[in-house]
């Protein structure tokens, strides 16, 4: 017999619009290509001050990524009185519709101005992630609103899976492209693009109601669910592939450590279908494998090729 529960609605205001508890999906992605830049580069106040430029920059990427897809969602009228668990902001009157729109203009502008030193640091070249990362943003929902083209699955793998690394190495190195940032990204990628899947699978009847074109919602949602699995179990597979071909230490396997978190996920999305909290829960517990995953990671990495040949 299922459990039932509750599932309350988030408590509407900035905090909730701008989904702070997201941002390791930017923050993870930037740390990588960064621990990797540190192979070739000083640990210096320079370098680490343009690295947290990035982090920041790329925080303000996906914030603005967060708050324009709230407006987007609103104003196509797929958040509505009956769905409004998660993105209440408008749909409960709290903010208008300029607030939302002018503070994702704002994390737009900030990240301009962010810009500016890297460009002044790097070169004019670096715009063309600024303008992939603005794309990113802000298309989701809006314009060409790649979302509802079953496309916000595969523009997340590149975006944070592949571009957000690549163009923290660049800013770091100089150097546009590195084979080993890409292959050492490529797990986190996978992972990343796992939590979206959850969200579609989440929504996924909302989506049929309101016919959202999502990847998943294109899908039967017992295959959305296989392909939530496997972009979520994939990167360990992925990880040590990358060890053995020696582009990665073998440091980076402690990683493994979250397979505790993937045995969660697992285990929580076996009652998705019936248990509403269990569906709830397909987010959270993938971005907690996600953030988990990332750090061990990325700390595995810099204590093999950075702290023990100091030592």
């Amino acid at each position: 017999m299922t459990k039932k529960h509750n599932i309350k609605s988030v408590k509407a205001g900035w905090y909730n619009l701008f989904r702070p508890w997201s941002l390791h999906g930017a923050i993870v992605p930037v740390l990588i290509g960064g621990v990797i830049a540190f192979n070739t580069i000083p640990i210096d106040v320079v370098n680490i001050s343009l690295l947290i430029l990035t982090i920041v920059g790329a925080v303000l990427f996906q914030s603005a990524a967060n708050i324009f897809n709230t407006y987007g969602d609103f104003i196509r009228g797929i958040d509505t009185e009956e769905n409004e668990r998660r993105s209440p902001e408008l749909v409960s009157g709290l903010m208008t519709e300029r607030q939302v729109l002018y503070a994702g203009m704002a994390c737009i502008a900030a990240v301009c101005l962010i810009g500016m030193i890297f460009i002044y640091h790097i070169g004019w070249w670096i715009t063309i992630y600024g303008v992939l990362g603005i794309f990113g943003s802000v298309m989701y929902t809006l314009g060409v609103a790649y979302k509802y083209h079953a496309l916000g699955q595969p523009v997340c793998f590149i975006m944070f899976g592949v571009l957000m690394p690549q163009g923290t190495y660049y800013i770091l190195t100089g150097q546009p492209f590195s084979i080993e940032v890409f292959l050492v990204g490529l797990p986190n990628a996978f992972m990343i693009t796992g939590v979206l899947a959850g969200n579609e699978l989440r929504d996924y009847h909302d989506d049929k109601m309101a016919n959202v074109r999502t990847l998943t919602s294109c899908m039967t949602y017992k295959s959305g669910m296989k392909l939530y699995l496997c972009l979520s179990t994939v990167s360990f597979i992925i990880l040590i592939i990358v060890v053995v071909l020696r582009y990665a230490p073998l440091g980076s396997l402690i990683a493994l450590l979250s397979l505790y978190d993937l045995y969660l996920l697992i285990k929580n999305s076996k009652n998705a279908h019936i248990d509403k909290h269990a569906s709830f829960m397909l987010v959270p517990t993938c971005f907690r494998l996600n953030w988990h995953f990332g750090i061990l990671l990325i700390i595995g990495y810099a204590v093999q090729n950075q702290i023990m040949p100091i030592l």
